[in-house]
């Protein structure tokens, strides 16, 4: 690094050692400065933490690119000053109440309550009224909360699934969804104008109230009106299921969300239903990961369960893992999840005449294109979002009034089936799937049977995502070149195939790579998302994280097969090719 640079990152660190800063954090600073390797120094202040696609999120420690309750506080008095800002400007005419209002939680993470208690003793400060839940609560309740106590915002202290060193800060607009263009820029300018001195530490505490089991309740209510067939989970209220929160905010509401759907038969994971944000019985607290799911399956191999279903630590994502026709665990990946839960609610409430001309379902650009064959089939609108819940939550705010959303998803095991939240959801989508499960059962097949039909009838591709983490100020220099690299030099060819066409989300343009022609993307926003399509229907989407260090490659391998024997050959022919496309992206 330059020596001017480290200079003024010197600069910024030894203003962390006033008074303004508790003893504990000036000494942590001090041996950052101290210590003859300056990475950590580096990587804790050369920028401040910014919203991506899930707003705050970083590891715990000193410095401004780090967690820590001095960052969380400057965020919260800027998002305060942007609230009353916007809503001084309208002269308060928006307001169901006659003040300003919040919800506040938190999940199950390490510093989670000290930061939550932070946030709502700012907010108060400012004089906004604080609706703070008194114990950890899944991330879709927050949303649900802002919604139906007519909140003007909300703020969940949550790095979703993230391993043990992260926490984060989801920032919700009124509608109960992580905030969006313009307010997303209007708060990061707010929040780059405070200075530690302008915080408003002393708390108001008559403008802060509890929340608890009444919303829980509410909640719950709402989760049932995702339910699509009363009858076959009565049919089928034996259906044996494992559940595990993965220490996290699932623990409660989960269990107690299938019993209220007619669910009799469910079984928790002990070890894993105990709140602890160091999460000791898994390596990553992620249900992606295969091995998060090790002791569900070995609880459901000793109880002969039908599926064993998994929430992350705020309970927004599930995993799903159930049993073949050889009673072999199968772990079903998050594009496999949303193709059920899309063919399952159109077909079926076309079959029991539910569904309206008017209905329609979302997904990610880079979730499964077999989706929008489901839809195509069956004659349901489908739109295509950017990555990040936000974006399926603004096309249900464009459409509301207008049409009715009966679904959407993304490939990283996040769903939504109604829209009383705004956000994943994985309540009413662990409730979903059992339901999907026990149809499945009272037809005479296992869900993952019930999967391989779909393929049959709709078409088949492998779904796989390529990360390659890079780390650091380095690491974060290095996506980007790579971004600069593939958008200015694009491939000529992947895994032996022609590209013929490129998407590039932040010129929002795509191009025909035979005859050079560019046509407009229609999307609301630029994004730094780049994607290639070859001759023989290969798909890959190129982004950067915005919430983690890392660069992902989104594949869609088309194959074939009619058979669940085919399936397994098929996979394997699809993850051979996976080699094949990172020779030819140079990862």
């Amino acid at each position: 690094m330059e020596s001017n640079e480290l200079k003024q990152i010197l600069a910024v660190a030894q203003t962390w050692l006033t008074p303004a800063y508790d003893e504990q954090t000036r000494a942590e600073v001090q041996r950052m400065i101290d210590a003859p390797d300056k990475t950590e120094l580096i990587d804790s202040f050369y920028r401040t933490l910014e919203f991506g696609t899930g707003g705050l999120r970083g590891i715990m420690g000193a410095g401004t690119n780090r967690m820590n309750k001095y960052i969380v506080a400057q965020a919260t008095q800027g998002f305060a000053n942007y609230l009353l800002k916007v809503h001084e400007q309208n002269g308060f005419t928006n307001l169901k109440r006659n003040r300003l209002a919040v919800v506040v939680g938190h999940d199950c993470r390490n510093n989670g309550r000290l930061f939550a208690e932070t946030v709502a003793n700012i907010f108060s400060a400012n004089g906004i009224k604080v609706f703070l839940f008194e114990s950890l609560r899944p991330t879709p309740e927050i949303s649900f909360a802002i919604r139906h106590l007519n909140c003007q915002a909300g703020v969940n202290v949550t790095a979703s699934h993230n391993p043990k060193e992260y926490n984060g800060y989801k920032a919700y607009w009124e509608d109960g969804s992580q905030v969006l263009q313009p307010h997303d820029k209007g708060i990061i300018d707010e929040v780059n104008k405070v200075k530690i001195e302008d915080v408003k530490w002393n708390a108001n505490k008559d403008l802060i109230e509890i929340i608890g089991g009444e919303i829980d309740y509410d909640f719950m209510q709402a989760v049932k009106t995702v339910m699509v067939d009363p009858d076959v989970i009565q049919k089928q209220k034996d259906l044996n299921i494992v559940y595990t929160p993965l220490h996290g905010a699932g623990r409660q509401i989960v269990p107690l969300c299938l019993r209220s759907w007619g669910f009799q038969n469910i079984h928790v994971v002990p070890e894993q239903m105990v709140i602890d944000g160091n999460f000791p019985t898994v390596i990553s607290p992620n249900p992606e990961n295969s091995e998060a799911m090790t002791m569900g399956m070995n609880m459901g191999t000793k109880i002969n369960a039908d599926l064993v279903i998994a929430s992350d630590p705020d309970a927004d994502r599930l995993a799903i893992v159930c049993r073949n026709e050889k009673k072999e665990w199968i772990i079903i990946n998050g594009n496999q999840t949303n193709i059920m839960f899309n063919y399952y609610i159109i077909t079926n409430k076309l079959k029991l005449k539910q569904l309206q001309p008017n209905d329609y379902i979302v997904k990610t650009i880079v979730t499964s294109e077999l989706i929008k064959k489901i839809a195509d089939k069956y004659n349901v609108k489908m739109y295509d979002e950017y990555t990040g819940f936000k974006w399926i939550a603004y096309r249900i705010r464009v459409n509301e009034c207008k049409a009715r959303y009966i679904g959407g998803g993304e490939e990283s095991f996040g769903y939504l089936a109604y829209d009383k939240v705004r956000d994943k959801c994985s309540p009413s989508a662990i409730c979903l799937i059992c339901e999907i499960a026990a149809y499945a059962k009272e037809n005479g097949m296992t869900l993952y049977e019930y999967l391989l039909n779909i393929y049959k009838e709709i078409g088949f591709q492998v779904e796989t995502t390529i990360n390659v983490v890079r780390p650091g100020k380095t690491g974060a220099e290095e996506i980007a070149q790579m971004m600069t690299n593939y958008r200015n030099n694009p491939p000529k060819e992947i895994a032996g195939s022609k590209v013929v066409l490129m998407k590039d989300f932040q010129l929002l343009e795509q191009k025909d790579l035979a005859s050079g022609q560019t046509t407009a993307i229609d999307m609301p926003a630029k994004s730094n998302v780049l994607q290639f399509y070859t001759e023989d229907g290969l798909k890959v989407s190129v982004r950067p994280s915005g919430t983690e260090p890392k660069i992902k490659f989104y594949c869609e391998i088309p194959e074939q097969m009619a058979s669940s024997q085919e399936y397994a050959q098929a996979t394997e022919r699809a993850q051979k090719r996976v080699e094949a496309i990172k020779k030819s992206l140079g990862i």
